[in-house]
């Protein structure tokens, strides 16, 4: 065989490689996005008033201006566009966000347990609520509490990462150590508020916010926090190649030519942006950014150019379906989603790491 066949071959089989890498990201990302919008459809029909998921796409087709043949009622646009779809929606933002910087994090860090609370961001948002819903500042705005939420989370990213530079060593263990000593920190104080809390209400409040919640959320609370995920999900995305090569190691990626640092702090950032937004709207909400990366890795492998748009695709659907059972599980009585993906997430969770035990050292 001539070197100019064998090349020619060598060539068609890489072509072909191409081809099925493309169409196996394609039908992937197809069937994920599938679920989310059914999802979304299904979830915004559910409820004490239903609504049929026909016509709750015929309101959402009539708001975004398409042509549509199904008449819907003043009740069923009402119902969906003024109670259900905002917080739906809210579930599929957050929860995009969530699984997005778990994915990206775990690369970062090289450790499939890593989750987006790690740099302090959720401990920084809980305190920052914590003091608005303690001194009652939030009777001057319904935003004020997320706004403050998402205020501190910057400001405790900000510290921690302020601090592992200051000792002289911004090497992951020490973000990481960093981020325990400041989420233990922020924890007692978040601890003393209620301690010190005036009454039952005020107690009820905190709780119910650390607990995690989608409830009375409004159209303000899903632009408030669209454009920060959006930002730190597409981010992200961009730079899935430099995340696959950081997962070879510091040496590896710099030779293949990833500016280690800056990328890894910029990634840092986007995560904590991400991380922030989220958990500013919805409280604390737990495993979404844990279980979904680590699950989608065991399905279509750690290559990140695929794993982060699927992780937003698939997390988004987590959190639209865990709120969806929160709200309709016990009627009337409801619960908190956070409350819901701790009971979901526990047990899956652990069944992934003894499934993945042999994979990875833990």
């Amino acid at each position: 065989m001539s070197a100019s066949t064998s090349s020619t071959a060598a060539a068609s089989r890489a072509e072909a490689r191409a081809g099925a890498l493309r169409l196996r990201f394609a039908v992937t990302l197809f069937v994920l996005a599938f679920l989310l919008g059914g999802a979304v459809i299904i979830a915004t029909s559910l409820g004490p008033v239903q609504v049929a998921p026909l016509r709750v796409w015929g309101v959402v087709a009539r708001e975004l201006g398409l042509p549509v043949q199904l008449a819907v009622s003043e009740r069923d646009e009402a119902v969906v566009m003024q109670l259900r779809l905002p917080r739906v929606l809210l579930a599929a933002v957050c929860g995009a966000g969530l699984g997005v910087a778990g994915a990206a994090l775990q690369a970062v860090f090289r450790n499939p347990l890593a989750e987006p609370g790690v740099t302090g961001v959720s401990s920084g948002a809980s305190l920052g609520a914590v003091a608005v819903l303690y001194w009652n500042l939030d009777a001057w705005h319904p935003l004020v509490l997320p706004l403050g939420a998402f205020a501190a989370a910057a400001v405790t990213v900000a510290a921690v990462y302020g601090i592992a530079a200051g000792t002289g060593r911004t090497s992951l263990a020490t973000i990481v150590l960093v981020g325990l000593a400041v989420n233990a920190f922020l924890g007692g104080v978040v601890s003393a508020f209620v301690a010190n809390a005036r009454n039952e209400s005020e107690i009820r409040s905190i709780i119910f916010w650390l607990q995690g919640g989608l409830e009375a959320r409004t159209w303000e609370h899903v632009r408030l926090a669209l454009g920060p995920v959006a930002v730190g999900v597409l981010g992200l995305a961009v730079l899935g190649r430099d995340l696959n090569l950081l997962l070879l190691g510091d040496d590896l990626a710099g030779a293949a030519g990833v500016a280690v640092r800056p990328v890894r702090w910029v990634v840092l950032g986007l995560a904590a942006l991400a991380t922030g937004a989220a958990v500013a709207v919805t409280g604390v909400i737990s495993f979404v950014g844990l279980v979904i990366p680590h699950a989608l890795r065991l399905v279509i492998g750690s290559d990140h150019r695929l794993l982060l748009p699927a992780s937003a695709l698939a997390g988004g659907a987590f959190l639209v379906v865990c709120d969806t059972v929160a709200r309709m599980l016990f009627q009337p009585v409801t619960l908190q989603v956070g409350v819901v993906t701790s009971l979901v997430g526990g047990p899956l969770f652990l069944f992934l790491v003894l499934r993945s035990r042999k994979e990875f050292a833990l």
